[in-house]
């Protein structure tokens, strides 16, 4: 068991005192049997009021009320969570879905559609003409074989890139450009799977490294894909790894761009546009005594 603790500091400047509009925040780790949190601190600057609920699919949300106008906002989350061992490859594929294509079982089906229509439909015959290529279209073909190779070739073949500004490509953009950024892979792995019949969802996190240490960490972002036995199983195509314990996930959702840490608006002056400054710290702590 590791115990990390988690300091997110979002921060926006305007240039004059702007109405702030309710702002949603998903930086609160996501509890499972690997991961426990122990202590959680949030710090919102200016007067607010906070109401935490949950969405459709269980992420935990902070809807944040200002109670006045502002030249600036803070947002700082502190967490310590304990993480558990939980091996990345230690997992076994139901007998019928070790090769694709695979049917999911009937009582499952209708929860799991959702995630394996495209939310890109422009894109598929760009898709398709890559998964060709790559020889990921041939049938059968082993389900877990497919998704190692799937996530490599995105991580060892596409250029990584900082992007800072908002949004995800789409997968189109991506493959044209040969480039993006963490949520950019993790959105064409995604599409790449639906194509195949495999349902999969956007995942955003953080991420634990030993460079981190140093606070020049960020937030992350990857994909799970239903696996029949396993369950959801998380794939990092911008490193190319299977997720461990590493990966901390915050909120899961259907669409890339449905789960920014920060969202909202805000009222003031035609033609305003904020300074934004994001910082993140992932550390490792010591054991209880």
């Amino acid at each position: 068991m590791r115990r990390l603790n988690i300091a997110h500091v979002t921060e926006y400047w305007y240039p004059t005192p702007v109405t702030l509009l309710p702002h949603r925040l998903r930086i609160r780790p996501l509890e499972s049997h690997s991961l426990r949190i122990e202590s959680s601190t949030l710090e919102i600057s200016p007067a607010n009021s906070v109401r935490w609920y949950q969405d459709v699919l269980g992420n935990s949300v902070a809807q944040v009320n200002f109670n006045e106008m502002s030249s600036s906002l803070r947002v700082l989350s502190e967490v310590i969570i304990s993480v558990y061992e939980d091996p990345p490859l230690e997992f076994l594929l139901e007998n019928f879905a070790s090769n694709c294509p695979f049917d999911y079982a009937i009582d499952e089906q209708p929860d799991l559609a959702p995630f394996q229509q495209s939310v890109y439909p422009s894109d598929r015959a760009m898709l398709h003409g890559w998964l060709g290529r790559l020889g990921l279209l041939r049938r059968p073909i082993e389900t877990f074989t497919l998704l190692l190779q799937l996530n490599c070739e995105i991580a060892n073949n596409f250029s990584y890139q900082i992007r800072e500004e908002e949004g995800v490509q789409s997968p189109a953009q991506t493959l044209s450009l040969n480039s993006g950024s963490c949520r950019d892979f993790a959105a064409l792995f995604i599409e790449a799977c639906r194509y195949m019949g495999l349902a999969s969802r956007f995942v955003s996190g953080y991420l634990h490294m030993a460079d981190n240490e140093a606070g020049n960490a960020t937030t992350h972002a990857w994909a799970e894909v239903y696996l029949p036995g396993p369950g959801w199983k998380g794939f990092d195509p911008t490193s190319g790894l299977i997720t461990g314990n590493q990966h901390i996930p915050v909120a899961v959702a259907r669409h890339p761009e449905a789960v920014p840490p920060v969202s909202g608006s805000f009222v003031g002056p035609a033609g305003q546009r904020p300074a934004l400054t994001v910082s993140v710290r992932v550390s490792q702590l010591g054991a209880l005594p």
